[in-house]
């Protein structure tokens, strides 16, 4: 091998040699409530030294007592010794009696804050170098990207991004239980240790829920029934983790009843929920909102699942102003390639679900996805106000995990879409992925990851922000020894993971956009090396 094709792998060593030096991680929350438990029960054995104390000196005050009366004939002096002694001895008791009283006030105060409270959070954050100084990647890379089609994620993310997640629940008197939500979120792509310029932090849920509903007992139908209102991700969202791409996303502020059972077999959620597509741009300066409302519907003990969801926004194409006249074909919202954008939309999914890997260790899940109109984002249900009236995207996703001997796991990943229209009449877009990830445990603390993507394309974006046509194929290798608490599933964070990433692709996907990776200078077909180093934690 020449010696430039050597310098990744001398770069890769030293980013081995340095996971030594890696800082202590902080306290999780786990042990901050450790510690907090650990001082609480140090509090309740002061308090019980002090209950004892204070009989202690009650008996003493009793024997001082006898002794007074006994010796009622002693000397005046020692009458008032003996009487300030006992007064002494009877204002320690009451001080450690008000100090037992409130250290068990803070117990239970401790006791009523925690209960019913969680917190939850996922984190990501590495760097990633191609050796000049540069490092290019994501999800989203490939042209492809810019519809939807991720490819692996693994080694390919440089990007810091971190969500916390806040709940309380309590259970009123009747039984009805109640939950409230809070969750904020940011990423920035800066490796800067200070990145208030460029944060993005955003509240990204806020939300309350009711369940089990003292009132809802008496109807079979809706005993198990949770009703929700406020800002949220739906519940049963689904996605490829190891393509960071969803199956499907519905989220917005509004409404929704889940777990209504009309029969023993069948369950069902209904929702409503309000998207921006932001403001007009005109002298009218409206804020554009489309409505989603969405039945989803599981059969055979969840196996079988059918979504369907309509998609409505009145003023997307919108010609009015305030005073209600007509402005003129200049003053109408257009999107980026000057067409009017849709109005409605419908879309649907027909889903299979199994808890198991075809009688193996793991799970299996495929998806058929349709939309039309404003539902021709297929993930983000309801997401993209720029879609045409008549764009249309059909989507299959299969995907899923399982063990293969004792030593490995394999987790494969296929997704296929076409669609038209979208943007601009006629336009074209078709992609397949496939990718499927490898780990090999050679320790319980230590294993050793694989990716494989490959991706071929045939898009057509008729000059739709700057976009051109891309026909070819794209594929990457990552390798990715990684260390992990302790080692056996996919799914056990957190994991610390060094990385060598090679990609390449056809030298026709080169030009396909000014504004996106494929298409910058130094980012060109020919193979391309990238190393680095990240963490991912979830709980």
């Amino acid at each position: 091998m020449h010696s430039a094709a050597c310098r990744p792998w001398a770069g890769f060593s030293l980013l081995f040699l340095s996971t030594h030096l890696l800082a202590a991680p902080a306290p999780s929350v786990e042990e901050r409530l450790a510690r907090l438990e650990a001082r609480t029960i140090v509090a309740e054995r002061r308090a019980a030294a002090a209950e004892a104390d204070a009989a202690r000196l009650r008996r003493e005050v009793e024997r001082l007592d006898r002794q007074f009366a006994v010796n009622s004939s002693l000397p005046t002096q020692l009458q008032l010794s003996l009487s300030e002694r006992v007064a002494q001895i009877e204002a320690r008791q009451q001080s450690l009696e008000t100090r037992t009283s409130t250290l068990a006030s803070s117990v239970d105060s401790i006791e009523d804050l925690t209960e019913g409270f969680s917190f939850g959070a996922y984190a990501r954050s590495g760097m990633m170098t191609n050796g000049s100084g540069g490092g290019r990647g994501g999800p989203n890379v490939t042209p492809a990207g810019s519809i939807g089609g991720s490819v692996g994620r693994l080694g390919n993310e440089v990007d810091t991004y971190v969500e916390a997640k806040f709940s309380k629940e309590t259970q009123a008197s009747n039984g009805t239980r109640s939950k409230y939500m809070f969750a904020i979120a940011d990423g920035v792509e800066t490796p800067n240790d200070w990145t208030s310029g460029d944060s993005s932090l955003n509240v990204r849920q806020v939300y309350a829920e009711l369940g089990n509903l003292a009132s809802f007992q008496d109807i079979p139908m809706l005993r198990d029934a949770t009703i929700w209102a406020g800002k949220r991700f739906d519940r049963d969202n689904y996605d490829i983790h190891w393509l960071d791409r969803g199956i499907v996303f519905l989220a917005g502020t509004g409404g929704g009843i889940y777990d209504v059972r009309p029969t023993d077999g069948w369950r069902l959620n209904a929702s409503l929920m309000s998207r921006s597509y932001g403001d007009f741009g005109t002298e009218t300066n409206k804020d554009i909102r489309t409505y989603v409302a969405t039945l989803n519907q599981y059969f055979d003990d969840d196996r079988w699942q059918l979504m369907l969801s309509a998609i409505s926004s009145g003023q997307n194409n919108d010609k009015l102003n305030d005073d209600k006249r007509k402005l003129s074909d200049e003053d109408s919202r257009v999107n980026k390639a000057g067409f009017s954008p849709g109005e409605k939309g419908w879309h649907g999914m027909f889903a299979y679900h199994r808890p198991d890997f075809f009688g193996g260790e793991g799970f299996f899940k495929t998806a058929l996805l349709y939309g039309k109109g404003l539902g021709g984002e297929v993930n983000t249900i309801g997401g993209d106000g720029e879609l045409l009236d008549e764009a249309e995207t059909l989507r299959l996703a299969i995907y899923g995990h399982t063990r293969l001997n004792d030593d490995w796991r394999i987790a494969p990943a296929l997704i296929a879409e076409k669609s038209k229209n979208r943007y601009v009449p006629d336009d074209d877009y078709n992609y397949l992925t496939f990718n499927v990830r490898l780990a090999n445990e050679l320790s319980s603390n230590f294993e050793m990851l694989y990716e494989f993507t490959w991706q071929t394309m045939d898009l057509d974006a008729r000059g739709y922000d700057g976009r051109q046509t891309a026909n070819g194929d794209f594929w990457k290798i990552t390798f990715a020894p990684t260390f992990k608490a302790e080692t056996g599933e996919f799914f056990t964070r957190p994991e610390l993971r060094l990385f060598a990433t090679y990609m390449n692709w056809s030298k026709d996907l080169d030009n396909f956009s000014t504004t996106d990776d494929f298409g910058q200078k130094g980012f060109k077909s020919g193979g391309v090396w990238q190393l680095g180093v990240q963490m991912e934690t979830w709980f």
